[in-house]
């Protein structure tokens, strides 16, 4: 479907080339495979529900004005926000205690009532073993000013060391227009990009380029 849609338009510089076949992928696959939302963000937050939602929403409304205005009675509002958001969240882990509470009884909400205990546990757990760092003299250091001097002396070293440098070019200048990309090297690309991967700016990933057999049109 791509190459036939591509094939037919010629005499586009680069850019506009890109952006077309770029649209025309983007289209193909949602035709194809169809779009999804991903899965529920809150899906292990077990006191999560609509009123926590809104009240987070508000408050997330309330700090970018707060932000965008940089006024007092703006940040007066995202206070007030985020302290209801502060009170709707407690009240909504108080409430889904009270419904577990209630079931315990119950052997088919045991294994709920079990993943929510772990995620209190580990929600709770206090972190060890990552705030710790090794100083110059080679000494593990795991007070936090200690951290915080160690850091601030590496970053004042790297910062004003200057190294040595001869003022040497080994490589050479050359003049005149830069070569043209080749077929064969973007060919040699693709074979190399690695499938399964997050796509970047553009929005496409490996395995739709691949798939198009782009580079087999006449027109490139």
């Amino acid at each position: 479907m791509v190459r036939d849609k591509v094939a037919t338009r010629k005499g586009l510089g680069v850019n506009d080339h890109w952006q077309q076949m770029k649209g025309l992928m983007m289209e193909t696959a949602q035709d194809i495979c169809g779009m999804t939302k991903g899965p529920c963000r809150h899906k292990e937050t077990w006191w999560w529900n609509e009123d926590v939602a809104e009240a987070v929403r508000e408050k997330k409304i309330k700090y970018r004005k707060w932000k965008k205005e940089n006024t007092k009675e703006a940040r007066r509002e995202y206070k007030k926000s985020r302290q209801n958001a502060k009170g709707v969240i407690s009240l909504a882990k108080e409430t889904k205690q009270k419904e577990y509470a209630n079931d315990l009884n119950d052997s088919e909400c045991q294994n709920e009532i079990s993943r929510m205990a772990k995620q209190m546990v580990k929600e709770r757990q206090d972190i060890t073993g990552l705030n710790c760092i090794k100083g110059a003299s080679g000494k593990v250091i795991v007070d936090d000013k200690g951290i915080k001097d160690s850091w601030k002396d590496y970053m004042e070293k790297l910062m004003n060391e200057e190294n040595e440098w001869d003022h040497k070019i080994s490589a050479g200048v050359k003049e005149g227009p830069s070569d043209c990309i080749r077929i064969a090297e973007v060919r040699a690309v693709l074979k190399k990009m690695k499938r399964h991967k997050a796509p970047g700016l553009s929005g496409l990933v490996a395995e739709m380029i691949q798939a198009t057999g782009i580079l087999e049109c006449s027109g490139y």
